[in-house]
């Protein structure tokens, strides 16, 4: 299965979500991030990211940030948007019913209404929001890693 994580700049939450996932699936599962815009494009993981993965024993740093693509729709079974502005530019991208059924909002599929079933940005707080968004990630992480591991989603 792959999976595509999904947030604004692809610096903040969806590296850490992708780190995340992949620190907790097994290795027949393809995880990646992307953004909705391509501000940061080619760019690292913002440091304070990179530095809350590191002190859970996860290496994110060398990631680099790319742009959502339509193709993107047709490489990956799963599409988990980080917030609900996101979600919505993602779903428009998709070119029919199949491709936005593969799109859902992280929280969502993980079953944690926290926040409207957003993830919000760190990008504008310190270290402490971007521990707040590992600990509620790495939450999500381990229930839709059971859930697909049970063959529930």
């Amino acid at each position: 299965m792959k999976i595509l994580v999904v947030c604004l700049g692809n610096i903040c939450r969806s590296p850490l979500a992708e780190g995340i996932l992949k620190s907790k699936l097994p290795e027949n599962f393809s995880v990646d991030s992307a953004g909705t815009i391509s501000l940061h494009e080619g760019e690292h993981p913002d440091k304070r990211a990179v530095e809350t993965a590191e002190s859970h024993g996860i290496s994110i740093g060398k990631q680099k940030s790319r742009p959502i693509t339509k193709k993107d729709f047709e490489a990956f079974d799963k599409i988990y948007c980080m917030d609900l502005s996101v979600y919505e530019d993602v779903i428009s991208m998709a070119k029919n019913e199949e491709q936005r059924t593969k799109v859902a909002l992280f929280l969502e599929e993980a079953e944690i209404p926290e926040n409207n079933y957003e993830v919000f940005d760190p990008y504008w707080s310190g270290l402490d929001g971007f521990e707040k968004v590992y600990q509620l990630l790495d939450q999500a992480s381990e229930n839709i890693k059971t859930k697909l591991l049970n063959h529930q989603i």
